[in-house]
C-alpha cells in the first residue's frame, strides 16, 4: 500500500483534470530529481598508474653470471642480480650493496628499453646497504628524489615498489602502504652469509620479492622515498618488506656526484648503546644515548687517538645523549644521526660526565 499510495500521489499531481477537480490547480508540479550515476574515478589508482609510468623508464635490471665448479669437477653457471634505478642522466645508478657485492664477477645493466651495458661499481657505502654503479650512457631518464622525513612520509600512505621480481620479471609493480618507520633489523642472505644490521628502515606491505632489492619505493607523486632492501622470511611472516629511506641515501649520492665515491663521516669512539636493561645493570643516570667504553683488550680503545672525538675531549665513561639536539635512542642510533652530516661539518654533542651535562663541539672527518 505504501508503494501504491506513493505512486498515486505522483500521478494526481501530474494530472491537470484531477488537480482542478480537487482544487489543487494552484499547486506547482513537483519535479523529482533524477539520479545520475557518474563514472567513479579512483584517484589513488590513477596516481599509482602515473607514478609507475613516470619511474619505470628509470628502473634497471642488474645481472651477473658466474662459472662454478662442483665437487666432481663439473662446471655450472650461476646467475643472479637485482634492481637499481638511474639517478643521473649520464648513467649513475643507485642499488643495494648486496646486489653488487661479488668482486669476482662482471655486472650487466639492462635498461627498460632493452639496451644492455657493462656496469662499473663506483662505490659502496661502509655503513648502509647502498652502492652506486655507473654505465656509459647519456640522455637517460633519471628519477626524482622525494623526502622520507617523518613530516612527509606518513604511516598508512600509499607506496609503489618497482623491481626485477624473482630475477626475471622486469619492472614488476606492486602496491602497499607505509606500515611503520624507523625499523631496525638484522638482514642476511638466505644462506646466512653477509649479516648486516640495518637501521631507520621504512616498513611496507608492498610485495618485495627476491630480485627487487635495490629498486625504488615511490610515493604517489612518483618520487623515490626509499630503496627496497629486505623482506621478512616467508616462513616467519607475509607482507613485511623494508626499504632504506631516501634521505639516508642522499648524502651518499651527493658525495659520489662530487668525488666519485661514497664518503661517510668519522667520529672515532667505541660505545655501547644504552637501554633500560643496560642502564640498570651499569647504574647509569639515563636509559638512552651511548656509553663510551673501552673494550675487553687494550686494542679496543674507547676513543681513537687523534680522532675528532679525541680532539674534542671525549673520554672513556662519557655518555653521549644528543647529536645537534636529536636524542640518541633505539630508533635513532648514534651512527644513524652522525651519517646525516658530511666530513668537515662541526656538530654539537651533549654528554653526561659524572652525571653533569655539558656540550662539546666536534668537527667530523672522513671514515676510512
Amino acid at each position: 500500500m505504501g508503494l501504491l499510495g506513493g505512486v498515486g500521489g505522483i500521478l494526481i499531481l501530474s494530472s491537470s483534470p484531477l488537480k482542478d477537480f480537487l482544487g489543487l490547480s494552484n499547486i506547482k508540479e513537483i519535479s523529482l530529481p533524477t539520479v545520475k550515476t557518474d563514472k567513479v574515478v579512483l584517484e589513488e589508482s590513477s596516481a599509482i598508474i602515473d607514478a609507475a609510468k613516470k619511474v619505470s623508464p628509470s628502473v634497471v635490471n642488474i645481472t651477473f653470471k658466474k662459472n662454478m665448479q662442483d665437487f666432481f669437477g663439473r662446471v655450472t653457471t650461476a646467475e643472479g642480480g637485482g634492481t637499481g634505478f638511474i639517478i643521473t642522466n649520464d648513467g649513475l645508478i643507485l642499488t643495494n650493496k648486496h646486489v653488487i657485492s661479488d668482486a669476482t664477477v662482471e655486472y650487466m645493466v639492462l635498461t627498460s628499453d632493452g639496451k644492455s651495458f657493462p656496469a662499473q661499481v663506483l662505490s659502496q657505502d661502509p655503513f648502509n646497504d647502498l652502492a652506486v654503479i655507473k654505465i656509459d650512457a647519456k640522455g637517460l631518464s633519471a628519477v626524482e628524489l622525494g623526502d622520507s622525513s617523518a613530516e612527509k612520509l606518513q604511516i598508512g600512505q600509499w607506496v609503489v615498489a618497482i623491481g626485477n621480481a624473482l630475477g626475471e620479471f622486469q619492472n614488476t609493480v606492486t602496491v602497499g602502504v607505509v606500515s611503520a618507520r624507523e625499523r631496525t633489523l638484522t638482514a642476511s642472505e638466505p644462506t646466512g652469509a653477509s649479516v648486516e644490521n640495518l637501521e631507520g628502515l621504512i616498513q611496507t606491505d608492498a610485495a618485495i620479492n627476491a630480485g627487487n632489492s635495490g629498486g625504488p619505493l615511490l610515493n604517489l607523486k612518483g618520487q623515490v622515498i626509499g630503496i627496497n632492501t629486505a623482506v621478512a622470511s616467508k616462513q616467519v611472516a607475509e607482507g613485511i618488506g623494508f626499504a632504506i629511506p631516501i634521505n639516508t641515501a642522499k648524502p651518499a649520492i651527493e658525495s659520489v656526484k662530487k668525488t666519485g665515491r661514497i664518503i661517510r663521516p668519522f667520529l672515532g669512539i667505541r660505545y655501547i648503546p644504552i637501554d633500560k636493561e643496560i642502564a640498570q645493570q651499569a647504574n647509569l643516570p639515563v636509559d638512552y644515548g651511548v656509553l663510551v667504553k673501552t673494550g675487553s683488550n687494550r686494542a679496543e680503545a674507547a676513543v681513537v687517538a687523534d680522532s675528532p672525538a679525541d680532539k674534542a675531549g671525549i673520554k672513556d665513561g662519557d655518555i653521549i645523549t644528543y647529536v645537534n639536539g636529536e636524542k640518541i635512542d633505539s630508533n635513532h642510533s648514534l651512527a644513524l644521526l652522525i651519517q646525516q652530516y658530511q666530513p668537515g661539518i662541526e656538530i654539537e654533542l651533549t654528554i653526561l660526565r659524572n652525571a653533569k651535562e655539558q656540550k662539546v663541539k666536534v668537527k667530523l672527518t672522513e671514515y676510512k
